[in-house]
């Protein structure tokens, strides 16, 4: 059962239950995952569970009539129901809590209805009502109960399996037998059922001697045999899918009728396999039924020719009734058994590998009669031929040939260039997809292999090349599973390398896998230095001004200009501009299927328009078949780290700016600004703090992620290992880099904000600075005295150096700068304290052991340890209070 599935079900299961509270559905579905074991079943076990339910039921007659009624039709998972059921009624705590849940759901159920609904009743009369009148009432409600019980008729199911299989394949018509086929009952070998009623014979025969009332009824019963009535045995019309039942003359000999009884149940078996046969042999209920009733029309052929050859003894005078009781007893447990089964396929409406089941589960429960199971042996060989034909093509050439919606595997009408395009779009997972019910019981084991197999086929003859097998052998239906088995495995084996190699050596997968890396995870230093200068003006516009043919253009550039030149995918590399910042993007993924969810698609847009720089990501083109690894949703998880590194980078550059600018005017005398100190040492615990967060998603998350992946791509052997290890590498980066978590995340955010709006103040009076330095030479120049244009340079830079500092104190002074500054500081610093507060506690908790090295670079001299201890300690105060 897959994580999703389980999730689904647990929603259910707590809605169901109205359960509200507690940890909610992700605790109890980590509690399944832990202690989940495989259900085996077994003949013992789902007795012992039927037994113990039955014991346990108020009316265990109707508990043991329903699981008979069930198991006839085939029904699935109806022996693990059984025994979860079972495991339930041991545990009364589970069991109580059930209890009450239903009484209170009872309850709440009834308050709903008697408050939302009106009342009626019957209106008064002031008669009785008669005995006649009641009797008549009661046989109309019996009629209305058994019409709306009854099944379809046989030509409305024909025409909509046939609807179904003209709209699936419209251009593969299904065959139609002529109509004439089913007006002309005659043909059908079955009785014929006359509305109006036969006269009363002339002579009863109980009247008559008892030798020629035995000779009399051994005429009967051979007419009777084969679907004819006799003159005192006739056919009573049966509905749906009854039993024939016949009318035996009342005036019979007692030791002449209960020999006919005996008899009779063959002739009812050989109605309903006739009808049965007659059916199901029409094309729309698929090729393994069509395969069934032929086996078993060959069978029929047998029984035929025994009931002639008592016709001829009988004509010869040599039939008593005992001898067709003797010569009929060998034949009745085959007819039996060949009943039983049509009334199953019919009742369980099996087609496909839903009919194999039944046949393979019939075949194991006639264990130790040897007869009985050679029959059932010889009907599921006959059966699964068809099915293993098609079964054949798809796990040794990748073709499903399934014109009748029989096989285990659907083929669904996607679009592979789809991947390229939506996010959502899960080609791999359900271009080909696996049908529950039509899986045969004894193929269940290897469903998802077969899958697999034919899904690697499929890619492979999807690029034009064409593959078959060269193991390829014919699978035939036999006891030991290991025959059929071991051919699934090789053809699986085959498939498997094949699809691995082509995408390995002919398409490179790993090659391109490290040209992804180069830009998404920043792995080309000099480039992204040489890309960030280019387009530095570019990027701080808005994104509507930004003209992306530029963009191009200097990606371009950056690309010739770099030792990413020697990249062989380099032209694969795209400019895209998303329409929500790094953070937008991933809280609106992460609030999927959450409360928050609505809340945050339906907010409001910002008022302030994204930067180039905020939109900013790369995309990347694959092709075909690569694109089943490195899909939609691959690529948007190597934007997200892709943008949140690119981010970091860029506030790296602000600091890196302010440390520039701040050395330029040092000579100026603002060291002795108090402000100045302080704000030097704040954008340098900033810096500190940007640069080791970079320096542990790089070093201490990817670059080792990146090497388990690629170890763990050399020993993969199937395309599904490659997912799954591509996808874990993925998921691993995001998880570590702290961007699926959402408080860490906000977190994170707002200290980026810090660091950015502190860049800004500072680049502010940078400019500031600057204009009044330029105003102070200009006014300079301007003195119109000849002395002071004589005067020497020393002497002109010292006057400016001592204006332009007196000036900047009294600016900062007038601005409050240095409140500015110290606001900035305890923002940051309560900022940091919170992230390694909340790193400590995710890091404990929930063995997140890879971030807590955040918290030894960023402490690594104890500066914050006694107060992120102090923080612990309340915080503990307040869980105990």
């Amino acid at each position: 059962m897959s994580e999703f599935r389980i999730h689904h079900d647990v929603n259910e299961l707590l809605s169901l239950l109205h359960v509200r509270g507690g940890d909610g559905a992700e605790g109890y579905i980590d509690l399944l995952q832990k202690h989940r074991t495989p259900y085996v079943t077994t003949t013992v076990s789902a007795h012992s569970a039927k037994v113990k339910l039955a014991e346990f039921s108020k009316t265990p007659e109707d508990f043991l009539r329903k699981y008979e009624e069930l198991k006839s039709k085939n029904v699935r998972n109806l022996d693990p129901l059984v025994y979860l059921l079972s495991k339930l009624c041991e545990d009364k705590e589970t069991l109580q809590f059930l209890q009450q849940n239903a009484k209170e759901r009872s309850e709440s159920s009834a308050n709903t209805t008697s408050t939302t609904t009106t009342s009626y009743s019957l209106p008064q009369t002031s008669t009785k009502m008669s005995m006649q009148e009641l009797d008549e009432l009661r046989k109309k409600l019996g009629n209305v109960t058994a019409s709306s019980n009854a099944p379809l008729p046989a030509e409305v199911t024909r025409k909509m399996l046939r609807d179904k299989h003209n709209k699936k394949n419209p251009t593969q018509p299904n065959p139609v037998y002529p109509n004439w086929v089913y007006d002309r009952p005659a043909l059908i070998g079955d009785f014929i059922t006359s509305p109006t009623p036969q006269g009363e014979p002339a002579v009863p025969v109980g009247t008559l001697p008892l030798g020629t009332q035995e000779q009399a009824l051994v005429e009967d019963l051979l007419f009777v045999l084969i679907g004819v009535d006799g003159r005192d045995i006739t056919a009573q019309p049966v509905l749906g899918r009854q039993n024939r039942s016949f009318i035996v003359d009342p005036t019979l000999d007692m030791s002449v009728k209960e020999l006919v009884n005996r008899i009779l149940p063959v002739a009812s078996y050989y109605s309903t396999i006739t009808r049965f046969i007659e059916e199901k042999s029409s094309f729309e209920y698929g090729q393994v039924n069509h395969a069934l009733t032929a086996a078993m029309r060959t069978l029929m052929k047998e029984y035929l020719i025994l009931v002639t050859q008592l016709e001829h003894l009988q004509r010869q005078g040599l039939l008593s009734l005992q001898k067709l009781w003797f010569y009929i007893q060998p034949t009745m447990r085959t007819m039996e058994i060949l009943s039983s089964i049509a009334s199953s396929v019919d009742k369980g409406e099996c087609m496909g590998g839903s009919t194999l089941s039944l046949l393979h589960d019939r075949t194991f429960n006639y264990t130790g009669d040897s007869q009985a199971q050679e029959l059932c042996l010889y009907l599921t060989k006959a059966a699964s031929v068809p099915y293993f034909e098609i079964l054949e093509k798809w796990i040794y050439r990748g073709i499903i040939k399934d014109p009748y919606s029989e096989f285990m595997v659907e083929e669904h009408e996607l679009q592979k260039e789809k991947i390229q395009e939506d996010y959502n779009d899960k080609y791999w997972d359900q271009r080909y997809t696996i049908v529950q019910h039509r899986i045969p019981s004894f193929l269940q084991k290897m469903a998802d292999k077969i899958l697999s197999t034919g899904k690697y086929l499929n890619v492979v003859r999807e690029c034009g090349r064409d593959v078959t097998c060269p193991d390829a052998k014919e699978v035939l239906y036999t006891l030991k599973e290991r025959a059929y088995v071991e051919q699934i495995e090789k053809a699986y084996n085959y498939a498997s390398k094949v699809l691995l190699d082509f995408l390995m050596e002919e398409k490179e997968l790993v090659s391109r896998l490290r040209s992804i890396k180069h830009y998404f995870l920043m792995d080309k230093g000099d480039f992204f230095v040489h890309f960030m200068d280019l387009t530095e003006e570019e990027m701080k516009k808005p994104v509507d001004d930004i003209v992306p043919p530029r963009l191009e253009a200097l990606l371009e550039l950056a690309l010739r200009m770099s030792t990413a030149n020697t990249d062989p995918f380099k032209d694969d590399l795209k400019i895209d501009l998303m329409p929500h910042d790094v953070i937008t993007q991933l809280l609106r993924v992460l609030a999927i299927e959450t409360k928050q969810e609505k809340a945050i698609i339906n907010a409001d847009p910002p008022d302030v328009a994204l930067s180039g720089l905020e939109a900013f990501s790369f995309d990347y083109i694959v092709k075909w078949p690569l694109s089943l690894i490195i899909n939609r949703k691959a690529l948007t998880r190597y934007q997200m780290l892709f943008r949140h590194m690119f981010y970091c980078k860029h506030v790296e550059r602000l600091l890196c700016n302010v440390w520039i600018s701040n050395k330029d005017f040092r000579q100026y005398s603002l060291h002795s600004a108090k402000w100045f100190a302080a704000a030097f040492a704040l954008r340098q615990r900033m810096l500190n703090f940007v640069q080791n967060i970079q320096y542990y998603m790089m070093f201490e998350v990817m670059e080792p992620t990146w090497h388990v992946m690629e170890n763990n791509l050399k020993m993969a052997s199937n395309i599904d290992d490659v997912l799954c290890h591509h996808t874990s590498f993925l998921d691993n980066c995001l998880k570590d880099c702290m961007l699926t978590n959402p408080e860490l995340l906000r977190i994170f955010s707002k200290l980026m904000s810090v660091c950015v709006m502190f860049t800004n103040c500072m680049q502010r009076f940078t400019q500031s600075m600057r204009l009044e330095r330029l105003s102070m030479e200009q006014g300079t120049m301007d003195e119109p005295s000849a002395q002071s244009e004589q005067a020497d340079e020393p002497e002109k830079k010292r006057l400016t150096t001592k204006f332009l500092a007196d000036h900047a104190d009294s600016l900062q002074t007038d601005a409050s700068f240095e409140a500015t500054i110290s606001k900035f500081d305890s923002n940051f610093s309560m900022l940091l304290l919170d992230l390694l507060d909340k790193l400590s506690i995710y890091s404990t908790n929930d063995c997140e052991h890879s971030m807590i090295s955040i918290i030894y670079r960023l402490d690594f001299n104890g500066f914050y340890t006694e107060r992120l201890e102090r923080m612990a300690i309340e915080r503990s105060q307040k869980a105990a209070a």
